[in-house]
C-alpha cells in the first residue's frame, strides 16, 4: 500500500457511514465514499459545521449543499498549486491520494535528468524547460512523459517540476484548460508541455504511426467515458489492447509506466498482469509492482484505500 501522507493543505479528518470529512485548505467538505462501510461515531464537530456537503441521489449523481465556500480556491502540495472548485460528480479537481505516485515518479525523473546531464557534461541538471515543440523528441528535457486521461494535471505538474517534458492528453477541453491554469498557478507555464484535447486511443494510434517515443507513460483511465466526438470507452473492454498499444510508444531506454485504477474490478493483481503481458516481451528485466493507494485518516490513525496503481520500472 502506498500512502499519500505528505500533504499539509489536505487532510482526511474522519470517515463514517459512507462519507469522508475532509479539510481542503481552510475549508471543510463532506463527500460520499462507497469504501466507507463502517458506522463509527462522528465525534468531530466539523461533521456539523462543514462548508459544503455532497448529497448523493438514489437515482444517480447528486447535489452540493453549500454553506460558506468560495466558487474557487487553492491548495498546495510542496511547490505545486492546484485551483479547486466543487463540480458535478462530487470532485474538486484533485485526487490527493495520487501524491504518493507523484513522489515516486518525480524521484525517478530527477535521477534520470541528473544522469543524462552528467553524461552530456552539463553539470547539474536545470529544471527549466525550453518552449514546447510539436515533436516530443525536440523538447529540451531528456525525459519525455505521456500523460493520458490527464484530467486537471496533477501528474503533469509533478513531472514538469521534476524536469520532464510532458504530452498532456484528455478528451475534455474544460479539464485541459483547468490543467493549464494549474500550471500557471504553479509557476510552470514555461515548461515543455503540449496540452492536447483528444481521444486518448486515437492519439496513441497516431503517435505509433508517427514513430514518436516516450520514456514514461502515465494513465488514469475512467471506468466509462466519451471522447470529444462521442467515442465510447469501457475500461473492461478496452484496457488490455490499449496498454499493449501504449507499450509500443516506449523508448528503448524507458523509465516507468504507471496505471491508476478506481474501478473495483481492476485489482492490483489485474494491473500486474496487464503490465507484465504488455512489457515483459520487449523488456524482460522490467520490475512490476501493484498495490492500493491510500490516505491517512487523522481521527482513527488508520488509512483509507482510494483505488490501486500498477507501477513498472525499467
Amino acid at each position: 500500500m502506498w500512502t499519500a501522507d505528505r500533504w499539509i493543505d489536505f487532510e482526511v479528518l474522519d470517515t463514517s457511514s459512507g462519507e469522508r470529512l475532509e479539510r481542503w485548505g481552510k475549508y471543510t467538505l463532506v463527500r460520499p465514499d462507497p469504501q466507507v462501510i463502517w458506522m463509527t461515531e462522528k465525534k468531530d464537530p466539523r461533521w456539523r459545521s462543514f462548508n459544503a456537503r455532497y448529497h448523493r441521489s438514489k437515482k444517480g449523481g447528486g447535489d452540493w449543499e453549500f454553506r460558506d465556500l468560495p466558487k474557487t480556491w487553492q491548495i498546495t502540495y510542496h511547490d505545486l498549486t492546484f485551483n479547486l472548485q466543487p463540480f458535478a460528480f462530487k470532485h474538486t479537481g484533485v485526487f490527493p491520494e495520487q501524491a504518493a505516485n507523484w513522489d515516486w515518479f518525480s524521484k525517478l525523473i530527477k535521477e534520470r535528468v541528473r544522469r543524462d546531464s552528467k553524461s552530456r557534461g552539463l553539470g547539474s541538471a536545470s529544471s527549466e524547460g525550453a518552449p514546447a515543440t510539436a515533436d516530443p523528441g525536440e523538447a529540451a528535457s531528456s525525459v519525455r512523459v505521456l500523460n493520458l486521461f490527464a484530467y486537471t494535471g496533477g501528474a503533469t505538474l509533478a513531472a514538469l517540476k521534476a524536469g520532464a517534458s510532458v504530452a498532456h492528453v484528455d478528451a475534455s477541453k474544460g479539464m485541459v484548460t483547468w490543467a493549464r491554469e494549474n500550471a500557471v498557478s504553479s509557476g510552470l507555464a514555461d515548461r515543455p508541455v503540449r496540452w492536447l484535447v483528444d481521444d486518448c486511443m486515437k492519439f496513441v494510434n497516431r503517435e505509433i504511426r508517427r514513430g514518436h517515443k516516450y520514456d514514461a507513460i502515465i494513465m488514469d483511465p475512467p471506468s466509462y467515458g466519451r471522447g470529444p466526438k462521442g467515442e465510447i470507452w469501457k475500461i473492461e473492454e478496452e484496457i488490455h489492447g490499449f496498454v499493449r498499444a501504449c507499450a509500443e510508444l516506449l523508448s528503448d531506454d524507458p523509465l516507468f509506466f504507471l496505471i491508476n485504477s478506481y474501478t473495483t474490478g481492476l485489482q492490483p493483481g489485474v494491473l500486474t498482469y496487464l503490465l507484465s503481458d504488455a512489457l515483459k516481451g520487449r523488456f524482460p528485466n522490467v520490475q512490476i509492482e501493484a498495490g492500493e493507494v491510500a490516505l491517512p485518516v487523522s481521527d482513527s490513525g488508520l488509512v483509507l484505500p482510494c483505488g490501486c496503481s500498477g507501477r513498472a520500472t525499467f
